[in-house]
């Protein structure tokens, strides 16, 4: 792990996707990005490029599979490395079912062994760092029991850091919205496995809604990762990097920082993609600004249109008025 992984933000399905990372970059240079999560079935039989195709001004980025067979999650391992991914993160941690009848994600809590050989066979295929985003366990496993088998198992395998959402998830009788809210936040058991290993690193994920929580565990775990909070809230992020790394910011405000992003909807645009198929990503940009809501409802409204052009976009921005409130409120992140 790098010292991105002190701050990143998390891989959401249908969330964390080219064009959303792009964009977050834009206004953090330091915090490390995800993918969402992409099959190893996916990445070998799939539109590869459209998949794992990515913009270089996205780096740092990192690259989460899903998967259970050590063979292939080598193979796509090496594929990711080889698109110029900083890293390979394995996806122990996801409770929808379709994922369960995969056999991968966070039913792979209960088969740490198995865990163990896919980041053995992981590191034996690429020189990036590979590293497991996990739940604290599932159903009626004990947290204490079922967190420590399997950072026992992937440490000795190699891995390189170890991402913890401090929750269980529930396999049966919960949804995949349902897991992220209802099991219980548990951030002790995550720093009491940093106190127990304090030669790996541990970043923690879960419940994270601003940067002050960040610096909290920061006392406690290598790294934090933020979730829907970065996504919905992405006016968050532009705080990042002078509050967590001691950097200035990239943009002196959030709306500098959405016209910043201006040739990159063009390009995208000129290539085929719906204005909506990007600016979804950012219509929580401004909050308890003037003009924020009728921001929102302008885009919800036109860039699905088609023919959405840019124009779109600029009328939005040109709704939110200039105050000093509006250059200042990302210090509250």
């Amino acid at each position: 792990m790098t010292p991105a992984h002190r701050f990143s933000v998390a891989p959401m399905m249908e969330w964390t996707d080219r064009h959303c990372r792009f964009f977050h970059r834009l206004l953090t240079r330091r915090a490390l990005l995800y993918t969402e999560m992409v099959t190893t079935g996916a990445v070998l039989f799939g539109p590869r490029d459209r998949l794992l195709g990515f913009d270089p001004a996205e780096q740092p980025v990192a690259l989460q599979l899903g998967g259970s067979d050590p063979v292939p999650l080598a193979q796509c391992a090496r594929i990711g490395a080889d698109f110029g991914y900083r890293e390979i993160n394995l996806n122990v941690g996801c409770p929808s079912d379709r994922v369960q009848e995969g056999r991968f994600g966070a039913c792979l809590m209960a088969e740490p062994d198995l865990v163990g050989d896919c980041v053995a066979a992981m590191k034996a295929a690429v020189s990036i760092p590979v590293t497991v985003k996990c739940r604290i366990g599932i159903d009626d496993q004990d947290p204490e029991h079922s967190l420590d088998s399997l950072t026992a198992k992937v440490k000795s395998a190699g891995v390189d850091g170890l991402i913890v959402h401090a929750r269980k998830a529930w396999l049966e009788g919960l949804s995949p919205r349902e897991n992220r809210d209802i099991p219980p936040l548990d951030y002790d058991r995550v720093y009491r496995l940093k106190r127990a290993h304090p030669d790996l690193v541990i970043a923690i994920n879960g419940g994270i809604a601003d940067l002050e929580q960040a610096r909290e565990h920061l006392r406690h775990v290598d790294g934090v990762m933020m979730g829907r909070a970065a996504y919905q809230e992405p006016w968050r992020l532009l705080a990042v990097d002078p509050v967590l790394f001691g950097e200035a910011a990239p943009f002196a405000s959030i709306k500098d920082a959405a016209e910043a992003f201006y040739p990159y909807v063009e390009r995208e645009l000129a290539s085929g993609t719906r204005l909506h198929a990007i600016t979804r990503h950012i219509l929580g940009l401004f909050r308890a600004v003037p003009g924020a809501r009728a921001f929102r409802r302008h885009l919800s409204v036109n860039a699905v249109k088609p023919g959405a052009d840019i124009g779109v976009l600029r009328d939005a921005l040109a709704l939110i008025v200039d105050t000093p409130a509006e250059l200042t409120h990302t210090a509250a992140a």
